[in-house]
């Protein structure tokens, strides 16, 4: 169980903090949840405790870990498919799994596709996405500001 104050991630979100633990009661049946703010956007997000596991919930990493999540951008593209949908596919399952190294590929692996070819607009939203959650865990892990988390991702992959 989390405690109010852990540096956590939750997928397709981003990183933040619990602000609280908190008792609710939603269509009729009451539960414990995790109020989680984002600290990049301001967004607060409600997480059933029960079913945190479940939904990939995890703290932010350690700085320890950081030079591999930027050994992973630094890295070549790996194989991907060129049908536009089986390629968005994986990339969404990558981005749902909530781990930063698959986080981390996928930003790579679009960002090196869109210098060589553009990306869509899909694609391109969900390269954004993907950038954000990235960077809102570097700035937890790390403990710096948005700006200085862009440019350490951008000099990674330069």
């Amino acid at each position: 169980m989390f405690q109010i104050g852990d540096r956590v991630v939750y997928p397709m979100h981003g990183a933040g903090v619990v602000e609280a633990i908190e008792e609710r009661e939603i269509l009729g049946r009451s539960q414990q949840y995790y109020i989680m703010r984002l600290p990049l956007d301001g967004l607060r997000v409600m997480i059933p405790v029960g079913g945190a596991d479940g939904s990939g919930l995890r703290q932010v990493i350690g700085s320890e870990d950081l030079p591999r999540v930027l050994a992973v951008l630094a890295g070549e593209a790996s194989g991907m498919s060129a049908n536009w949908s089986h390629r968005y596919r994986a990339n969404a399952e990558k981005l749902r799994s909530g781990d930063i190294f698959e986080v981390a590929e996928v930003v790579r692996n679009l960002t090196l596709r869109d210098r060589e070819k553009g990306l869509s607009a899909g694609e391109r939203k969900m390269l954004d996405s993907a950038r954000q959650i990235l960077v809102s865990e570097v700035v937890l892990s790390r403990d710096i500001p948005e700006t200085e988390a862009h440019q350490l991702l951008d000099q990674a992959m330069a």
